[in-house]
């Protein structure tokens, strides 16, 4: 059966955390029920301790992290005062003393959290830190693209009397890619009026104050929304397929993507797109 998708990403985002920072082990897992969290995969561990290993909310530096939904870290875990300790056991197996965790967080639900730890007692330093965030927020993007497609599958699945959501995100694109064709300034303009609430008619969070992006930009993803090429875009468009990579860029920047789909579901959750 083929590994599940936020399984890869979460094994990973830790061997990418261990490598830029020298971390001795890193660790982590998702949470199974909503509360509980277990211990699914490891890297730089000498034991078996640490693997399988449930956390509750509230206990231990994890649990700590999971009910304040912020990173948490000790300087010597086995002597740390502001953490419970049922799991001094596997702890100690492992011989870790530095540890931090970092929540994964999605739609302000904690989904997981990932673990870094020192067999020595060091502070935990702002550049292994901003790694172990970084590395949470690759799981997160992973999480939420998993997210997006069960929704849109859930959606196609239910029965709908009118025309169904991605029938009119598929409008939408088509006129998107007509609007630049039209010399009529004013049609034009009312044609992207539509296009515009289409865009804001989504039900996800307010867009943030700061984000925008350019009408090409928004041309160019609602075309990969469609599952359109670079090139394919770029004929729709009426551009070079290099014009359109550098607007795809531009717009992956903005929000915060790392891949082309990442850049749609995050467009989406914004209300940049329908």
């Amino acid at each position: 059966m083929p590994e599940r998708t936020e399984t890869v990403e979460l094994r990973a985002a830790l061997l990418r955390l261990r490598r830029a920072t020298g971390l001795h082990v890193v660790f982590g897992g998702l949470l199974q029920d909503g509360r509980r969290l277990r211990i699914a995969e490891l890297d730089g561990a000498a034991t078996p301790a640490l693997r399988g290993l449930a956390i509750s909310t509230g206990s231990g530096l994890g649990g700590r992290c999971l009910a304040l939904s912020r990173p948490c870290a000790v300087t010597d875990y086995p002597s740390a005062r502001h953490i419970t300790h049922e799991y001094d056991g596997p702890v100690s197996a492992e011989g870790l003393r530095s540890v931090i965790a970092v929540p994964v967080v999605v739609r302000r639900k904690v989904r997981g959290v990932l673990y870094g730890a020192l067999r020595e007692s060091l502070p935990i330093g702002e550049r292994v830190l901003d790694a172990a965030v970084g590395a949470a927020r690759d799981v997160e993007q992973a999480l939420a693209v998993r997210d997006e497609v069960r929704r849109l599958e859930a959606a196609e699945r239910e029965p709908v009397a009118g025309p169904s959501w991605e029938e009119v995100r598929q409008a939408h694109g088509e006129l998107r890619e007509l609007a630049p064709r039209i010399p009529d300034p004013e049609l034009r303009a009312r044609l992207l009026a539509v296009c515009g609430r289409l865009e804001t008619a989504s039900t996800g969070p307010e867009r943030p104050a700061d984000l925008t992006l350019t009408p090409r930009e928004t041309d160019v993803l609602a075309s990969v929304a469609s599952g359109a090429t670079n090139a394919t875009a770029a004929e729709r468009l009426g551009l070079r397929p290099e014009t359109v990579k550098g607007y795809l860029r531009s717009a992956m920047r903005k929000l915060g993507a790392h891949t082309r789909w990442e850049a749609v579901v995050a467009a989406r959750r914004a209300g940049l797109l329908p």
